[in-house]
């Protein structure tokens, strides 16, 4: 055998061994070709799975397979995220998340993935403008006169949220800083459990979703004190912004993204990406979407993986200032 008949067999040799050990990926025009898992790492019942459920239902008639929900609540988020992180890199688990993901970076000492490096962005897919309420018998009738209540009374307002390392529970440790003001934390098994104090007057302060609040500051049972948002919300259009309200440098939104474990097929996530495009400026979604208080949005891969960096350094400054720590 001549050298050049060599060369080539070696080479034969090669791609075929390459080839029978290199894995299956899904390549773009056959994908999906199975059900995919959609994790969910909140309860049910909750913003996340509310959106999900609505992704999941239009996903499964885009894609032409089901899009099978997995509520993996636990631990701020972090029980369903992990589960998706060490899930196969394959397109057939994806996991929508919310900013606790940029969160427990900083909050936990122990965290058992690394919402960087074990996942990759697909997209992110909508954001619940945020509202700071009190009841109306306390005695400040905007931001800037609770402000300076407050800071007349340290240690003796409080503050509620949805429990330790939510990013309502976050929200009210910035505005701590911001503010200048010594709120205490109590925490609850939901957003909602806080709301219904305030609406009491046991806890002065609560960061939550407009939607939620909004049947209560129309019928006057919750005062609005400001919009956390850089325009005012078509909702509340008679409520300032935070900022107009005196309070600048205070933004705090509720966000949502689709994300798969890291080393899914490019061609995967472009096709992921695309869809979820569809589903989030589908015409027909507009009222569904309206009703669950979630504004539609959507980005590139590259995109919302700067924008999860920009989350997780935002939220480390106020994890550090606030001395916090959830283990």
């Amino acid at each position: 055998m001549n050298r050049r008949a060599l060369h080539r067999l070696l080479f034969a040799i090669g791609m075929a061994l390459f080839c029978t050990g290199a894995p299956a990926q899904p390549a773009a025009d056959a994908y999906p070709a199975k059900p995919i898992r959609f994790i969910l790492p909140f309860p049910p019942g909750g913003g996340t799975d509310i959106l999900g459920r609505v992704i999941a239902e239009r996903l499964t008639t885009n894609l032409g397979q089901p899009v099978v929900l997995e509520n993996r609540g636990g631990a701020g988020g972090n029980v369903g995220a992990e589960a998706a992180a060490r899930s196969a890199p394959d397109g057939y688990t994806i996991v929508l998340v919310a900013p606790s993901l940029a969160i427990s970076p900083s909050l936990y000492s122990k965290l058992n993935y690394d919402p960087v490096k074990d996942l990759a962005p697909i997209s992110l897919v909508g954001t619940v403008p945020n509202v700071l309420i009190t009841y109306p018998s306390l005695p400040a009738q905007n931001l800037a006169e609770f402000i300076s209540l407050a800071k007349t009374k340290p240690g003796a307002m409080n503050f509620g949220s949805g429990g330790s390392g939510t990013s309502n529970h976050l929200a009210g440790e910035l505005f701590n800083i911001v503010a200048g003001v010594k709120l205490v934390h109590v925490p609850y098994k939901g957003v909602n459990l806080a709301m219904n104090d305030a609406l009491g007057g046991q806890i002065q302060l609560v960061v939550i979703g407009i939607p939620a609040a909004q049947p209560h500051i129309r019928a006057g049972k919750l005062r609005a004190l400001g919009v956390i948002s850089p325009q005012r919300s078509p909702a509340l259009p008679e409520v300032p912004t935070v900022a107009e309200a005196g309070l600048p440098n205070f933004e705090v939104t509720t966000w949502y993204g689709v994300l798969a474990p890291a080393g899914t097929p490019r061609p995967v996530i472009a096709r992921l990406n695309a869809e979820l495009g569809r589903v989030m400026h589908a015409p027909d979604l507009r009222d569904r979407f309206a009703a669950t208080g979630t504004e539609p949005r959507t980005s590139t891969p590259e995109e919302f993986a700067d924008y999860i960096q920009q989350e997780i350094a935002k939220w480390g400054r106020v994890v550090r200032e606030a001395g916090l720590k959830a283990d």
